[in-house]
């Protein structure tokens, strides 16, 4: 999988040419499901991200198997039974920070950002807006965000039997250090 990552964000890199760009691979996402029976939670820390700071272009892939959780079976039935990884062995996110140009990415400092594009999860590609911040300190970039997502958006069925311990609604939460790319 990390080879299928690599590989993906060597092709998008050539876009990314003449500008300051920065990357990561090992940046985080979680999420959390909460029900009145039982609350789901599972940290990614396997997440490549690219970001050029002049166009305000930003990729993030994540990898689903890379999803831990507490318990076993609860990884377990997310791989098999709602996410189906094996088919759908990635999400992903293609879009744009629009007040990118307005960041001065050489002083530190925190900003608040909308990162507008496509998410795509499950074979499904959704068009999201996601409110964020983007944090500047010793020339690497933070981005963290938190935003919800319905299951059904995503064509993710959960079995009647599981529905009162699986949310509706997800709540997503991104935490990615990015370094620049060298020259």
């Amino acid at each position: 999988m990390k080879k299928i990552i690599f590989i993906a964000l060597a092709f998008c890199l050539p876009h990314f040419v003449h500008a300051q760009k920065y990357m990561t691979r090992s940046g985080q996402v979680s999420f959390f499901s909460s029900t009145a029976v039982e609350n789901i939670e599972a940290i990614n820390n396997e997440v490549a991200s690219v970001f050029d700071a002049t166009s305000g272009e930003l990729i993030f892939i994540v990898p689903i198997k890379s999803f831990k959780f507490d318990r076993a079976l609860m990884q377990e039935h997310f791989n098999e039974n709602y996410v189906e990884s094996d088919q759908f062995p990635k999400a992903d996110f293609k879009g744009k920070i629009e007040n990118a140009a307005a960041i001065n990415y050489s002083k530190d400092g925190s900003t608040l950002v909308k990162a507008v594009g496509t998410m795509t999860m499950h074979g499904v590609s959704q068009a999201i807006t996601v409110p964020g911040t983007l944090t500047v300190k010793n020339g690497s970039l933070t981005f963290k965000a938190v935003f919800k997502v319905k299951n059904k958006d995503y064509k993710i069925v959960i079995p009647s039997v599981a529905a009162n311990k699986v949310a509706e609604v997800v709540e997503i939460t991104v935490n990615s250090l990015l370094a620049p790319l060298k020259k």
